[in-house]
């Protein structure tokens, strides 16, 4: 029987709270046989895993994941196998990371008028070169005592209806698509089906982006409910779209354990036939 397959996890370099070395450690303790870095429109971590990965027979695919805004919902799209050096990634994913940076001040200057916050203590919590974001003001948060937990943090003073929230730029679904394949990459759709209406995505809009190269739905997730599920997997049919599942892993940052979801080996074998950007490094 292969070993299980987890195609999403997050290190230090975004939101997770072990670094790559870390994280690839952790999946060899998981008993993983692959597993991807997708930090949060950041590929500063790849090396390290690789690195770590050397010798151990881990297969370790490169990846990220891609923010992107639809409406009023943050919708995030994976991306495997993808040229990190290629112009468009890089511009374009910069100028997320700033937007997020510049989003978090003003989110922090917001929480300072009702709780001993600043900005000084958002920085302790995050990595150099990292990707800065609202899980670092949460765990500045539980390192004051304000909220017990990360996950205390997102359901109170940083939800989205509290007040403090604030969008941040990001290209839409369908430009991520396009950045993502222009880069040789897979783009895969990120828990596509979790709970709240703001969060559906049309149908006429997976068949935009499946025009444009959208290549599957991580449909195996457990923020997706069950009634998503089932409309993700006629979609996936429906449009011969890979079925993907994974652990959104941050380490101690979420609940999330590695390989509680998990890919099939014929779906992984099929987005590496697909990526020309970059190979799964195994060693």
């Amino acid at each position: 029987m292969p070993a299980p397959i987890d195609l999403h996890t997050h290190s230090s370099v975004s939101d997770g709270t072990e670094t790559p070395t870390q994280l690839v450690d952790a999946a060899l303790a998981a008993g993983l046989g692959a597993v991807a870095i997708t930090d949060h429109d950041s590929t500063a971590g790849w090396r390290e895993a690789f690195a770590a990965a050397t010798g151990t027979g881990l297969t370790v695919i490169p990846g990220m994941e891609l923010s992107t805004n639809y409406g009023p919902a943050s919708v995030h799209m994976l991306a495997y196998l993808f040229d990190p050096d290629d112009a468009g990634i890089i511009r374009e994913t910069a100028r997320i990371r700033d937007g997020r940076a510049h989003r978090a001040e003003r989110i922090v200057e917001r929480i300072a008028v009702d709780y001993d916050l600043t900005w000084a203590d958002v920085l302790a919590q995050s990595t150099d070169g990292g990707t800065l974001g609202r899980p670092h003001i949460a765990d500045a948060l539980v390192a004051k005592g304000h909220v017990a937990t990360r996950s205390a943090a997102f359901a109170s003073i940083l939800h989205w209806q509290s007040g403090y929230y604030e969008k941040y730029y990001a290209p839409s679904p369908l430009d991520g698509v396009r950045l993502i394949v222009a880069a040789g990459g897979v783009p895969v759709l990120a828990h596509p089906a979790t709970h709240g209406l703001y969060r559906v995505i049309e149908e006429r809009v997976i068949a935009e982006l499946v025009d444009a190269g959208l290549f599957g739905l991580e449909v195996h997730h457990r923020d997706n409910t069950e009634e998503g599920k089932e409309r993700l997997f006629g979609l996936a049919a429906k449009y011969d779209l890979v079925v993907t599942g994974s652990s959104d892993y941050h380490g101690e940052g979420k609940p999330n354990r590695l390989g509680e979801n998990t890919t099939e080996p014929d779906a992984l074998a099929r987005i590496v036939a697909a990526g020309t950007g970059s190979a799964p490094f195994r060693a």
